[in-house]
């Protein structure tokens, strides 16, 4: 993008009194921000209030948008607006697509099919377990992960994506330089190098807890479902499957504990409709187009070794038990047990609490 329209669309986003949807109306009528801008003020009048038309030229806007010219100038850093090729097709379903996306890291993870998955911030260490799992799974067959980068099961669903193909998408309620919680700073880091951070809302805007609904909006847009791994009864994260449902994405939720308060959450959203998910396979049911993206992954993968031996490919990426294994695979509980051990000791397969094992990418 040449920088005098970057310019142009950092002035109009930023400008105070020109939210989203005037923007958008202002781009319908004039074709482009260069074109806002060139236009008389007099006839922006018939379509926006005076302090609007005199914020367009303050000096505040000017020296924003030039700090935020400056900031884009270093590597990764990208401005996506709606109209480059590239902006992300699912966002212009919602009903308020943001006009422009300020992007750190791998802007081409928004073409991959993606799917959300949010929870508790005061997540159990079962969750966190869980939201991993499903994540490293998922990534590892090609499919982008997107969160919030909060604490608890937002953070350990990036790190479960970040290792795999199709990586993670943190989606920030603050500035693209703001990281927020600080606690994820090293996260964010990670994610800005391996994966993408994507933020609508200027540099330098701090946590505003008004923000963050919004951005609750673009986690389910950016994806074609959400899951929802433990939340109490009117957290955040069933805000955010609620505005999956309204822009018409699948919502998923895992069951727990009738006694467990984070499994609330979680068993409302059953109630009300979503699917109850035990297994990678549960979504793929649902959303067919991440298996198909699953499938390619797995024909572009080398074949296993040979000193894989016969176990592992009957291995998933989900935990599973020895006598399930003996089911699937035909062999002895002794062959079973060696196999595992020796596995194990490879680095192809993790022993898991509760006797359970899962194969490691």
């Amino acid at each position: 993008m040449r920088a005098r329209e970057a310019a142009a669309w950092l002035r109009l986003t930023l400008a105070p009194g020109l939210g989203p949807t005037t923007v958008v109306a202002l781009l319908r009528l004039y074709g482009s921000p260069e074109r806002v801008l060139e236009v008389g003020r007099a006839q922006l009048a018939r379509h926006l209030p005076a302090p609007a038309i005199e914020a367009l030229d303050s000096p505040e806007v000017v020296a924003a948008s030039e700090r935020a010219l400056a900031w884009l100038e270093a590597p990764g850093r990208r401005l996506l607006p709606l109209a480059d090729a590239d902006y992300p097709r699912l966002l212009l379903e919602i009903a308020d697509p943001p006009p422009v996306l300020y992007c750190v890291g791998r802007t081409e993870l928004l073409a991959r099919p993606a799917l959300a998955i949010v929870g508790s911030r005061n997540a159990t260490a079962q969750g966190r377990r869980d939201a991993e799992r499903f994540a490293h799974a998922l990534s590892t067959a090609g499919v982008a992960i997107v969160s919030g980068l909060a604490l608890g099961i937002d953070a350990a669903a990036h790190c479960g994506a970040l290792e795999g193909e199709g990586s993670t998408i943190a989606v920030l309620g603050t500035g693209a330089d703001v990281v927020y919680p600080p606690a994820n700073a090293d996260l964010a880091a990670r994610i800005a190098e391996r994966g993408l951070i994507v933020s609508e809302f200027p540099l330098g805007t701090p946590a505003y807890a008004h923000n963050f609904p919004r951005r609750n909006r673009l986690i389910s847009g950016l994806s074609r479902g959400c899951l929802v791994v433990e939340a109490a009864l009117g957290s955040g994260s069933l805000v955010t499957a609620r505005l999956a449902a309204e822009q018409g994405r699948e919502v998923f939720a895992l069951p727990g504990s009738i006694h467990a308060p984070l499994a609330k959450g979680c068993h409302a959203l059953i109630k009300s409709g979503a699917k109850l998910v035990e297994s990678v396979e549960d979504l793929y049911a649902e959303l067919p187009l991440l298996r198909r993206t699953g499938a390619r992954a797995a024909a572009a993968a080398p074949a296993p070794a040979a000193e894989d031996g016969p176990l592992l490919a009957h291995l998933g990426f989900e935990p599973i038990d020895v006598e399930s294994l003996c089911a699937r695979s035909g062999l002895p509980a002794e062959r079973v047990a060696a196999e595992l051990l020796r596995l194990e000791l490879a680095g192809r397969v993790a022993a898991l609490p509760g006797g359970l094992y899962q194969r490691l990418a």
